[in-house]
C-alpha cells in the first residue's frame, strides 16, 4: 500500500517518506523535506507504475551509462561516422562533466534548466542547444528500453535570436564565379554539381550514372557513399528526391560521362581506377587547392621556409551546397520546394538554415537555367 508518513532520522533531522511498490512488487521508498513534495511524488510514482514505465530511483541509471547505450545504439543503426563523433563530442565534451555521475531518475525540469544554464554560461546558444538535443535523444533512448520513466527535456528549449543564430558560411557570389571557372576540367563536373544542385558530398561521392537522367535532366538521389566509402540509403528518407539539372550542366555532364573513369559500381564522380573517392581526396587534391589558388583563402598561424605566411582554403565541399539553397531562395523557389530539393528532413530544418534569406516568398519560379546563366555567361 502506497502511504506517506513521517520520519524523524537518527541525525535527528524529520523527513516525509513515500512508500510504495514497484512494477516488480518491490518495496520502494524516497524521503522529502516537504509533505506536499512527498504526496507530489506519490501520485506520479503510482501513475507510472500503473502504465509500466516507473524506475525507482535505486534501480536508474546515470547519465554517463545512459549515453553509452545511445552512441551504441547510433552506431548500430548505421549513423554517419562524423554524426556520431558529433554526438560523442556532446557527451565527453559538455554532458558528462556537468552532470554525466547524475542518476535519469534525478533529471527533473528544473534540474536541466540548471544545466542549461550553467552550459550557456561557456557556450555559445546554438552549441547548447545541440547538447540538449543529444541529452534528449539519451534519455529517450532509456526511456526506450525500460530505463527511464519520462523525457523532462520536452519542457526546455533555448531561444536563439535572429542575431545569435548562426548562418552557414558559404563562397560570395564572386568566389564561387570564381570556383567555377577556375576548377580543372577533372574536377569541373563535381564542383558544377555540388553548386547548382546542392547535393552533399557524400550524395555526390555515391552518386551513379543509373541515376542521372540528362534525357529528362534529373538526378534521382536514393543513395550515398559514407565517410568509409560505404554505400547506403540517403540520410533520411526526404533524401530520397529528384533534382532538376539545368542545360548547362546536362551538357557539362554529357561530356563527363564520355571521360569518366569506369568501374563496376558505375560511379558518375568516382576516382581513377572506378571507386567511390574519398571525402578527403576531394578536399586535399581539388577543392582546397582550388580555392588558395583563387586567393580564396586565409592566413593560418604557420609560415612556409620563407617565413612567408601558409595559406589556408575558407570553405569545406558543404558550404557548396549552402550556395545552392541561397541560389534557389533567390531564384524566389518556395520554403517548401527548397526543403525538397535540398532534402531537409523537415522545413524547420531549412528555416534553421536559410530562414534570414527568404523574403515572403508566395510563388515557385523555379529556373535553374537561370541560376547557371548568372554565374556562367555564355
Amino acid at each position: 500500500m502506497a502511504t506517506v508518513r513521517k520520519r524523524t532520522l537518527p541525525s535527528g533531522k524529520v523527513v516525509w517518506q513515500a512508500d510504495y511498490r514497484d512494477g516488480s512488487g518491490a518495496r520502494r521508498s524516497k524521503q522529502f523535506t516537504l509533505k506536499k513534495e512527498a504526496d507530489a511524488f506519490l501520485v506520479q510514482a503510482r501513475g507510472e507504475v500503473a502504465r509500466g514505465v516507473h524506475v525507482a530511483d535505486s534501480a536508474s541509471i546515470t547519465v554517463k551509462e545512459a549515453a553509452a547505450i545511445w552512441l551504441k545504439r547510433g552506431d548500430a543503426d548505421g549513423l554517419e561516422a562524423s554524426t556520431l563523433s558529433a554526438y560523442e563530442q556532446h557527451v565527453r565534451l559538455h554532458i558528462l562533466p556537468l552532470i554525466g555521475a547524475r542518476k535519469l531518475s534525478a533529471l527533473s525540469a528544473p534540474a536541466i534548466e540548471a544545466f542549461k544554464d550553467e552550459l550557456l554560461q561557456t557556450r555559445s546558444r546554438a552549441m547548447v542547444k545541440r547538447v540538449l538535443t543529444s541529452l534528449s535523444g539519451i534519455i529517450s533512448e532509456a526511456q526506450r528500453v525500460g530505463l527511464a520513466a519520462h523525457n523532462p527535456m520536452t519542457a526546455v528549449r533555448v531561444k536563439i535570436s535572429k542575431r545569435e543564430a548562426e548562418r552557414p558560411e558559404m563562397p560570395t557570389k564572386a568566389e564561387l564565379r570564381a570556383l567555377l571557372k577556375g576548377v580543372s576540367e577533372k574536377w569541373k563536373p563535381l564542383i558544377w554539381t555540388a553548386v547548382f544542385t546542392g547535393l552533399r558530398g557524400s550524395e555526390l561521392r555515391g552518386l551513379t550514372w543509373d541515376h542521372v537522367d540528362l534525357d529528362a535532366g534529373i538526378i534521382k538521389v536514393r543513395q550515398r557513399a559514407s565517410l568509409s566509402n560505404k554505400i547506403g540509403p540517403p540520410k533520411s528518407a526526404a533524401g530520397n528526391r529528384d533534382v532538376p539539372l539545368s542545360p548547362t550542366l546536362v551538357k557539362a555532364l554529357k561530356a563527363w560521362k564520355k571521360v569518366c573513369p569506369k568501374g563496376d559500381m558505375n560511379l558518375v564522380f568516382p576516382n581513377g581506377k572506378g571507386n567511390v573517392e574519398y571525402h578527403q581526396n576531394i578536399l586535399n587534391r581539388c577543392f582546397f587547392p582550388l580555392q588558395i589558388s583563387l586567393g580564396i583563402s586565409n592566413k593560418t598561424a604557420d609560415v612556409d621556409e620563407d617565413g612567408q605566411p601558409i595559406m589556408a582554403a575558407k570553405y569545406g565541399l558543404h558550404a557548396l551546397r549552402h550556395a545552392a539553397a541561397a541560389l534557389f531562395i533567390e531564384q524566389k523557389m518556395s520554403p517548401k520546394k527548397v526543403q525538397t530539393l535540398m532534402g531537409h528532413s523537415s522545413i524547420q530544418v531549412t528555416y534553421d538554415l536559410y530562414g534570414y534569406l527568404f523574403d515572403a516568398i508566395d510563388e515557385d519560379r523555379a529556373d535553374v537555367d537561370a541560376i547557371a546563366s548568372r554565374l556562367i555567361p555564355a
